[in-house]
């Protein structure tokens, strides 16, 4: 070839490709002036809004329905560009939108590059979203719409950097924010490292899609370019992200004993200590993704190895004619009917599996709704059984979290006004127990209290009947409070709670209570008062 730079033309034509058919699908289309946008400028800005409002459910594996579009064009809207649109014209702008700008009203949509390799065109199939049906609640069915890999290439290269390079860019970036102790900039990033390795998961899930589909259009080139990019990325990041955690909580650990003691902290020690604790929630969120990254690389590489080795076997089948060989055979000689069994009997005969879990002859028998894969019997098996041991124990320790608060409340509800100290001249030995089942259960839940100050209850009741609260096994002191007054005091009227430090510095000591270690020690605090109106 003469031109160098003319090489692997068609990856760039790809990218190119995926907008020529986004614009040419949107701005020959005069339906856009029906809705009142006249300028391209309008439409396109709209267009990618919506690509990023599917984007962001697809992060969050949340379903995102034509009506969850329709709602976001009609906030959309009102806050920015102010049409004269109502409700169901804006449905009718989100229909057009994903139906005929996204989908091409259900056409294949390619983009012809030409490969200056073998001097001719060659198509590229583009694909913005995927959907499929999901059940909400009540069990009404709808389409959920998601990205495609080109959907999320398409968003991706609107900030201009290759997918594999974001995560390590980003990383450096959270790691200087550390440094310079601007936490707030640093939760922003670390979320953002999260999204990428969502990402990265839901591709490899993707990959799985297509193998499934016709194992011969993912190449063994494919299959390792994504485990070689993958695994190092896993590799290296991995480390970092643990030596992170274990400064963050170790940050963490000192600003709460400096608030648990007399001492007040500033409001922007209090904001840090907020924006450590976020920061250390995500990042365990994103080691637990690069867990579940490496589990689909195994995944993936049962299956490709499955799907290959079924093809070839298909190739090595001897076919015959059912007619010929089976039906005239038995007009010319019907005695051999009574062998028919013989004949038809491997038909449904399931291949042995090559490994069999002795522990699985003993367990309960229950349906199963997926069979297991041969080589991980043994793994699944213990995997789950920990998994189910760990969230076990999270639901236990969240038991004792809503029993000390119920605690608390119940003797501040009495008399309205309630100190710290006076509440533990009320207290028996074992009420002790339950108000300080750990010396970090107890120690959290004064923190947070300090923090809240003022607790609305209506307005949390209001907040949990519009959205729904994340289904979690960690300590939420608003979801905590929520439950305990639902639990515990029905027919009581509260509205707020407050909590503040009283003006003496007086000290509260408990003595003889345990840790999570089970080592008994002596705590002491500050006096708190509790008001509940």
């Amino acid at each position: 070839m003469q031109y160098d730079f003319l090489r692997q033309f068609q990856t760039r034509m790809k990218k190119v490709g995926a907008y020529a058919v986004l614009f040419k699908n949107s701005l020959a289309k005069t339906t856009w002036k029906t809705y009142g946008f006249e300028e391209s400028f309008e439409q396109v800005n709209l267009l990618f809004s919506v690509l990023l409002y599917i984007m962001e459910s697809s992060l969050k594996e949340e379903p995102c329905t034509m009506d969850d579009i329709a709602n976001f064009i009609d906030q959309l809207n009102l806050s920015v560009y102010q049409k004269a649109l109502s409700y169901e014209e804006a449905k009718e702008l989100a229909n057009f939108i994903v139906d005929v700008v996204f989908c091409n009203e259900g056409r294949p949509m390619y983009f012809e590059s030409y490969n200056y390799e073998k001097k001719g065109y060659e198509p590229i199939h583009i694909s913005f979203i995927a959907n499929e049906i999901v059940y909400l609640e009540e069990g009404v069915r709808r389409t959920s719409y998601s990205l495609t890999d080109a959907g999320y290439e398409l968003m991706l290269s609107t900030l201009e950097v290759d997918r594999h390079l974001q995560l390590t860019i980003q990383e450096m970036v959270f790691k200087l924010h550390l440094e310079k102790a601007t936490y707030d900039k640093a939760v922003d990033d670390v979320k953002r490292i999260f999204d990428l390795l969502r990402m990265q998961c839901q591709r490899i899930e993707g990959d799985m899609r297509k193998i499934r589909q016709n194992a011969l259009l993912y190449s063994a080139k494919d299959y390792q370019e994504r485990i070689e990019q993958d695994l190092t990325m896993i590799q290296e990041t991995k480390t970092k992200f643990l030596g992170y955690r274990e400064n963050i909580k170790h940050r963490v650990e000192e600003l709460e004993e400096k608030d648990i003691a007399i001492q007040k902290l500033m409001d922007d020690e209090r904001e840090n200590l907020q924006h450590l604790k976020t920061i250390e929630q995500y990042l365990n969120r994103a080691l637990d993704e690069h867990q579940r990254i490496l589990n689909s690389h195994f995944d993936l590489k049962i299956l490709y190895g499955k799907e290959l080795e079924g093809l070839i076997q298909m190739s090595g089948i001897r076919r015959f004619n059912f007619r010929t060989e089976l039906y005239d055979v038995l007009l010319k000689k019907p005695d051999v009917l009574e062998s028919m069994d013989d004949f038809l009997r491997p038909l449904w005969m399931r291949p042995l599996h090559k490994t069999y879990d002795l522990t699985k002859s003993f367990a309960p028998q229950r349906p199963l709704y997926k069979r297991k894969k041969e080589e991980e019997f043994f793994e699944t098996f213990e995997e789950e059984s920990f998994e189910e041991f760990m969230d076990e124990q999270k639901r236990q320790r969240l038991i004792r979290y809503k029993e000390s608060l119920c605690l608390i409340l119940s003797f501040v509800i009495k008399s309205g006004s309630l100190e710290l100290n006076e509440l533990k001249e009320q207290l028996t030995p074992q009420d002790i127990q339950v108000l300080i089942p750990t010396v970090e259960i107890f120690k959290e839940i004064v923190i947070e209290l300090l923090q809240a100050k003022e607790i609305d209850i209506e307005q949390l009741k209001r907040e949990q009947l519009e959205r729904t609260f994340e289904q979690t096994l960690e300590f939420q002191l608003n979801r905590c409070l929520l439950d305990v007054l639902e639990e515990s005091f029905i027919n009581q009227q509260i509205q707020k709670i407050e909590v503040m430090r009283t003006k003496e510095n007086e000290v509260v000591r408990f003595e003889e209570v345990v840790d999570e270690n089970g080592w008994k020690k002596s705590i002491q605090c500050s006096n708190i008062r509790f008001e509940v109106s």
